[in-house]
């Protein structure tokens, strides 16, 4: 991908930043479309996956850095994320660093191409967080399509060995660019489970 993957990361963490704030506590233990986790667990894995692209574009590298974070109390989900949104944006600024090698859990990439990974994992991510707490906000289509752009390129569209995605689903007719995405990662949506 030859897009600077920056102006939609910022985009779509600000999105994941605005629904976050909308969880209320009796939500936590909802199923989400990512079938291993319910929305406290997703949670986690959104903050951490953040501190991950963080510690990458601040170091370079961070397969050891956890993808949870179990420590966030249930009322510290919104002040955890916007923490670590505000760090990875920082450490992706320079242009050196978007150009440079970067090392993250399934190879050494360009930042580029790893920045661009992790628009498709919080996008992806809002989505599902969205469809578990009964979509209450209207979500941007742009930071999709650049996201399924991506899943498109980096994930075949047969089975998926080793990867933590499924392989896709049909997307219903008329679907917009997030349900497309979720059924192109293997999601079904939870009216449709």
């Amino acid at each position: 991908m030859t897009t600077d993957p920056r102006p939609l990361y910022t985009r779509a963490t600000a999105q994941a930043a605005r629904l976050i704030r909308t969880v209320r506590p009796e939500q936590l233990t909802a199923p989400t479309p990512c079938t291993e986790y319910d929305v406290r667990a997703l949670l986690g894995h959104i903050v951490g996956g953040t501190r991950r692209i963080a510690v990458v574009g601040e170091a370079g590298a961070g397969q050891g850095e956890p993808m949870t974070a179990p420590d966030v109390p249930d009322d510290g989900w919104a002040e955890a994320y916007d923490e670590v949104r505000e760090r990875a944006l920082k450490a992706w600024r320079s242009d050196e660093r978007m150009a440079s090698s970067v090392t993250v859990p399934w190879g050494e990439i360009p930042g580029r191409a790893a920045l661009s990974a992790y628009v498709m994992e919080i996008v992806a991510h809002t989505w599902d967080l969205s469809e578990a707490i009964g979509r209450p906000l209207a979500l941007d289509p742009e930071p999709a399509e650049f996201a399924l752009a991506a899943a498109r390129q980096a994930l075949p569209e047969g089975p998926r060995e080793g990867r933590p995605f499924d392989a896709p689903v049909p997307a219903p007719e008329g679907a917009g660019a997030y349900e497309r995405l979720a059924a192109w990662l293997g999601r079904v949506p939870l009216s449709r489970a």
